[in-house]
This record gives structure tokens, C-alpha cells and sequence, in this order.
């Protein structure tokens, strides 16, 4: 396993072997927004790339998914996307639509709006989808993306369905024999036939539990449980985000995060220095806290732990990554135990991306600037077959 980062390359345009002017610069459709109720983080990462994109080397093209799905052409203007306060962005409704091909030999985007002839937006060269939550990371954008045959960044179908949904995640892991926690599973089937049954299974995980929406991020709908009489509650809370709910026992420790790089070529993965999130003011670090509170949060990276913990934790990372079949980027999330065990909580196939968000955190405290990270996912995309691979 390689750890330490591999500095960007020089974008290779299709143009670049032209004898005539300049050559065109490398085309990236910028998508964001989305119907998940990570829209506005969704908007604040979009936010970041656009600031760290080089435009001499990158024609960026922002295309918004309004909360009710339709996709827009967006304006370029950074500021319009980011959280100001407790003021979240959101991507708004457009007369046009944009509408992506579908033939394998058509890379050419088109606005399409009634009682009017498509306008062409160009050909696009990659896709940097930079959507959290259900409808955009959990692998339902990124088989529209292959049935478009445009490459994009991120994992594939199969990984990114699988990161979004904790359950499945978790058998998964385990199957490849890495350490995950005792966790009981509510689907909705369940607490409507049989709620003793479900809440029976919490209880013999011991308390306090974390109630958890299955398929949502960002530390929506998430619940801390002393006692079986509090169940219900935070089950209907999780439930607003995901019919279905995964419970965690309470693991004594430590969080420690992990970023992991996708490698160049046939290299393995690459994993940052980790690092912990300390929170005061908070019971755990919960969405108010991650966005809205940040001056109650402090990033320890790398993370004070002994050495052979630190190089266990990337261990873990690179074999987690493996596990899924992610590819591009993820975050891996972690228990330390006192003792010194680690045990993988959560893998997050499109973590937090904004400036301050952890991943792009680790990657700086590792050598590799935010304007670096983000032209490195953009060359890994290129490099990358659509399809079968």
C-alpha cells in the first residue's frame, strides 16, 4: 500500500496533439444539488470545486438538480452555493432542462425547453458529481452517468449503492473479514408488524444506541438512545429521512477518519494521515455541528495516537476501499478503543467536500493542497473506462 500522495499530472485534452492554436482545455460538468436532504451540502461542496478548479486548464459547466430533480444549467458563482450562517444554498428552477445523451459516441449536452429548439451546451469531456445522499451517491446518478458513457469522478454502481446503505455496507465488510460493530437492522415492515421484536433486538445490543436513517449522510436524522422507551421516537426521526433504520451499539472510543485515494494506473490506494474531530457543545457530531456550528468542532490531524494504531487505521482504509470496489475517493470512518482495537465504522464513497470538510482536511495535513486533490480526482476520472471494468 502506497501512502503518500501522488502529485496532479497535466490534464490530457483531446485536443492536446492539435497543430493549430492553442489546445482545448479539459471540459468537467460540474453536478450538484439533488433531492436528498444533502442539497445545500451538496451546493457547498459544489462551491469549493469551482473555486479550486484551474480555468486555464478546465472549462467548468455547473449543473444544478433542484430539490424536485430537474437539472439546470447553474450559475458559475461560488458564492451563490456556499452556507452563509444558518442561510443554506439551494439550486433553483429553470425554464430549460438540461438533458445528457445517450449514445455511447455523444458527449454533447442540450438545454431542452418547451415550445423552443434544444440549445446546445457543447461536448463534455468528464463529470465531477459532487452529490450526498440518496438520488445522486448512492449509485443511481452514476448508472445514469454509464448508460451516458461519460466518465466521471467517484465510484462506480455497485460501490456507491453499498456505501450508501449502512446495513449492506456492513455485511460486506465483515464478509471480507474486517472489524465492523454489532449493529440490528428496523425495516419498515418490521416496526409496523412486529415493533416488540425490533425493539427487543435493540435492547440486547445493550444501551446507549445510535438510531440511524439506513441510507442517508451528513449525521441526518441521527439519535442517541438511553433507554427502550426513547426508541420509538428516534425511530420516527430516522424515518423521516429512510423507511429504513440501522441501530448501533455504542462503542467505546475514539472517531477517527481516514481519507483514501483512489491509486494511478494499477497502484493500490492511497490513504491520508487520519485524524480526529473533537466536539464540545454537542452530545456527537451531528449536522449542526458539521456546518452550521463549525467553531465547536477542532480537527486533530494526524490523529495523537501510537504509530502502529495510525498504521492499522490506514491499513483498514485501503482494505475497506478494496472491499466496496470504491473508486476515485472515500473516507473511512473508525472506533479506537482504549486498548488500541479498531473497528470500521462507516465508508463514505462521496464524503463531505468543502474546504474545511474532513477529507480534503487529511489530504492538506498529508502534503496535498485542495486545488491538488481535486485535479488528481479529475485526472483519475479521465484515466478511468466507462462500463465493464
Amino acid at each position: 500500500m502506497s501512502d503518500s500522495p501522488t502529485p496532479a499530472t497535466p490534464a490530457a485534452t483531446p485536443d492536446a496533439t492539435a497543430t493549430e492554436g492553442p489546445p482545448r482545455r479539459t471540459r468537467i460538468a460540474l453536478v450538484f444539488g439533488g433531492r436528498s436532504g444533502e442539497h445545500a451540502i451538496s451546493c457547498a461542496t459544489a462551491a469549493g470545486v469551482l473555486r479550486a478548479l484551474d480555468r486555464e486548464r478546465y472549462d467548468v459547466l455547473p449543473i444544478g438538480i433542484t430539490p424536485s430533480g430537474q437539472w439546470v444549467l447553474a450559475p458559475d458563482d461560488p458564492d451563490m452555493l456556499s452556507i452563509a450562517g444558518s442561510d443554506l444554498p439551494e439550486v433553483v428552477s429553470a425554464a430549460g432542462d438540461v438533458v445528457l445523451p445517450m449514445a455511447t459516441s455523444d458527449r454533447e449536452l442540450i438545454v431542452s425547453e418547451h415550445g423552443k429548439l434544444p440549445r446546445s451546451l457543447g461536448e463534455v469531456d468528464v463529470v465531477f458529481p459532487v452529490l450526498h445522499g440518496p438520488y445522486g451517491e448512492d449509485g443511481t446518478l452514476q448508472g445514469l452517468l454509464e448508460l451516458a458513457h461519460l466518465p466521471y469522478v467517484g465510484s462506480g454502481v455497485l460501490a456507491s449503492a453499498v456505501g450508501m446503505d449502512k446495513h449492506y455496507m456492513k455485511v460486506v465488510l465483515a464478509g471480507h473479514g474486517l472489524p465492523v460493530g454489532p449493529y440490528t437492522v428496523i425495516t419498515p415492515r418490521l416496526w409496523r408488524t412486529d415493533p416488540e421484536a425490533a425493539t427487543d433486538a435493540v435492547e440486547s445490543l445493550g444501551f446507549p444506541v445510535f438510531v440511524k436513517p439506513a441510507r442517508a449522510g451528513s449525521s441526518l436524522g441521527i439519535s442517541k438512545v438511553e433507554s427502550r422507551q426513547d426508541l420509538a421516537a428516534a425511530v420516527a426521526e430516522a424515518q423521516r429521512h429512510d423507511p429504513k433504520v440501522i441501530v448501533e451499539a455504542a462503542i467505546e472510543g475514539r472517531e477517527i477518519e481516514c481519507a483514501v485515494l483512489g491509486g494511478r494506473g494499477d497502484q493500490p490506494a492511497r490513504t491520508a494521515l487520519p485524524g480526529e474531530i473533537a466536539v464540545s457543545g454537542h452530545d456527537f457530531y451531528d449536522f449542526e455541528a458539521k456546518y452550521i456550528d463549525a467553531a465547536h468542532v477542532r480537527l486533530s490531524c494526524p490523529a495523537e495516537l501510537p504509530e502502529d494504531v495510525i498504521a492499522r487505521v490506514r491499513e483498514l482504509a485501503a482494505e475497506a476501499f478494496e472491499a466496496l470496489g470504491c473508486e476515485g475517493l472515500a473516507r473511512v470512518d473508525f472506533f479506537v478503543s482504549p486498548t488500541g482495537a479498531v473497528t470500521v465504522n462507516e465508508v463514505n464513497t462521496m464524503p463531505g467536500f468543502t474546504p474545511f470538510s474532513m477529507y480534503p482536511l487529511m489530504w492538506e495535513r498529508s502534503g496535498m493542497s485542495y486545488a491538488e486533490l481535486v485535479d488528481e480526482l479529475v485526472q483519475l476520472a479521465l484515466e478511468r473506462p466507462v462500463g465493464l471494468r
